[in-house]
């Protein structure tokens, strides 16, 4: 079974359980806040903004944001691709577009990443050592990067900044997460008991705002990947590595750039700089992994330093260059 789809089904299934769950009033609450009895956990923004609204350091809060540190330091922003019900519905979405349509949008995004790719590979050739070694031997490939704030971290920092104006969590009231599950509950509620409200069109119009006309909600917007992001730029295990080696652009100098074609949160392994995401925001989804013609990409349980170049050129096209000592 092909990882895609793994993970859709896992996505689809605790989606399910917890959907089942608030209809039929078992109380294992939604991925906003769920648990049992006295054992239970908060979103780790809900839980940040629940402090910061009441001034008052709260237990469950912090423990909430605790074990979210703790996971993030372990798998990145794997809830991202696993559980979140915003990725699936983006796939759903795109499962319903049609074929003609899903085919110019790859090969958009394809010839967009392969003209960086060959960009990228082009200022790199002269890069060509004594010993024959080119790109990867500069050591501009795949560097150690974090990236610098971007926009979401902006959505972040106004979501905590209107908690403490108006005392409590407003992002709570337009999160996808939380809206996705209040659209079923406010559906079930009109069809089972003929409970309609403004609800029922009110909910789902915000759901279908964000993630229609908000294009690229979880790389641009969502705070939520913000915070996760501030972690995950500590995180060292499962974090996808290339040998170059085996891979075809520092091996053989030839533009390939599949494991971004295939990355759907935009990082650009091979060359950060050119992704709007880098693998800080890593969600540990492996389509990278399986993309990669030459198996060059791995996670290792945890990443050591990557070697600088010392990879032998097998392009000819290449073999005319001048040597360049970095």
């Amino acid at each position: 079974m092909k990882t895609k789809n793994l993970r859709t089904i896992i996505a689809a299934a605790v989606f399910g359980v917890m959907a089942i769950g608030l209809v039929v009033g078992v109380s294992t609450g939604t991925l906003s806040g769920f648990g049992w009895d006295t054992i239970a956990a908060l979103c780790p923004l809900g839980a940040l903004g629940t402090m910061i609204a009441t001034k008052t350091m709260i237990p469950r809060a912090v423990i909430s944001l605790v074990i979210m540190a703790t996971l993030v330091l372990l798998v990145g922003r794997a809830f991202c691709a696993w559980l979140c019900p915003t990725t699936l519905i983006y796939r759903i979405r795109d499962y319903f577009r049609s074929p003609k349509k899903r085919k110019a949008l790859a090969e958009q995004k394809n010839a967009e990443i392969k003209a960086i790719s060959q960009q990228e590979l082009d200022s790199l050739k002269p890069a060509k050592d004594a010993k024959g070694h080119a790109c990867g031997a500069c050591g501009k490939c795949q560097p150690v990067k974090h990236g610098k704030l971007d926009s979401r971290h902006a959505v972040l920092g106004g979501a905590l900044l209107s908690t403490a104006v108006f005392g409590f969590p407003v992002f709570c009231l337009v999160c996808p997460v939380g809206l996705t599950f209040a659209t079923v509950l406010v559906l079930w509620r009109a069809f089972s008991a003929g409970d309609a409200t403004i609800g029922i069109i009110l909910i789902p119009a915000m759901l279908i705002v964000e993630l229609v006309f908000l294009r690229k909600w979880c790389t641009r917007f969502c705070p939520l990947s913000a915070l996760m992001n501030l972690v995950g730029r500590f995180s060292r295990t499962f974090v996808p590595v290339i040998d170059d080696e085996k891979c075809l652009e520092t091996a053989k100098g030839a533009s390939c750039s599949k494991c971004a074609e295939v990355c759907q949160f935009d990082i650009n392994l091979r060359h950060p700089d050119f992704g709007e995401l880098t693998t800080a925001d890593c969600t540990r989804c492996r389509a990278c992994v399986d993309a990669c013609p030459t198996k060059a990409i791995t996670m290792p349980l945890l990443a050591g330093k990557k070697a600088k170049g010392t990879v032998v050129v097998a392009d000819p096209a290449l073999e005319d260059l001048e040597p360049k000592l970095d």
